[in-house]
């Protein structure tokens, strides 16, 4: 017998950085498969564009700025208002910086502290008591392979997801015994926005062999269809083009 998948039908997702990228697929993976989405992000235009595609009945978009923590509760917040409750967070949102450690500015390097560090506290710590509550729940933080191994050129960005990695683990051994469930999402290479402009060239061909955003939107979906009893604290991908 194999195994029976938990079906996404009428769940509801919180998705942090959805408008482009990793949360963008995210978002309409999880709809194609029977979630209702909300999807907050700074750009409020690609929130709307994407529920235009979605549709309204299964889109929430919503402004949000996660490096505040009372935008990140006002997320949760609107989130159970307009669809009931809330059964899952995709932290996602992040931003990088190529460089070695004197090359960036200071401002670039407190930004990447506040959006992958703070920006993934300040959304758990607003959906956990919705989930407690429920006596369930999933959190997904998209974190990074820099999080596993570091990498030259990327110090601060590393031990930002270092960080994520870090709370994932720690908030498993918190909060599992309330059926809460917690996942460190580890992809190599994406070809998304990130650090476009700052490392990374738009068109650059070599961005052809990274994973896509599709494949980790996969991941994502996978994780939250896993039968109840069964929890994945960590999963690392690289594209077969990459070395790991």
């Amino acid at each position: 017998m194999g195994v029976e998948t938990r079906s996404l039908q009428d769940t509801v997702v919180a998705i942090t950085g959805a408008s482009s990228g990793i949360g963008r697929e995210t978002a309409r993976l999880l709809v194609q498969r029977g979630a209702k989405v909300s999807i907050g992000a700074r750009r409020a235009d690609r929130l709307e564009a994407l529920q235009d595609e979605l549709g309204a009945d299964n889109v929430l978009p919503l402004q949000l700025d996660v490096t505040d923590p009372a935008s990140a509760n006002a997320f949760i917040n609107a989130t159970v208002d307009r669809f009931g409750k809330i059964d899952s967070l995709i932290a996602n949102a992040g931003i990088g910086y190529y460089g070695g450690i004197t090359d960036n500015t200071d401002e670039q390097l407190d930004n990447m502290v506040q959006v992958n560090v703070n920006g993934t506290v300040w959304a758990i710590r607003a959906a956990v008591p919705r989930f407690r509550d429920a006596g369930a729940g999933d959190i997904v933080i998209v974190a990074s392979v820099a999080g596993l191994r570091g990498g030259a050129d990327e110090a601060v960005y590393a031990g930002t997801k270092f960080a994520q990695v870090g709370l994932a683990g720690a908030i498993d051994r918190e909060l599992r015994p309330e059926g809460i469930r917690v996942t460190a999402i580890c992809p190599a290479g994406t070809k998304t926005e990130f650090a476009l402009g700052a490392g990374r060239t738009e068109g650059d061909p070599s961005l052809d062999a990274y994973l896509a955003p599709e494949d980790i939107a996969f991941q994502i979906a996978t994780v939250l269809e896993q039968p109840r009893r069964l929890r994945t604290t960590l999963w690392a991908s690289w594209s077969m083009s990459q070395s790991s």
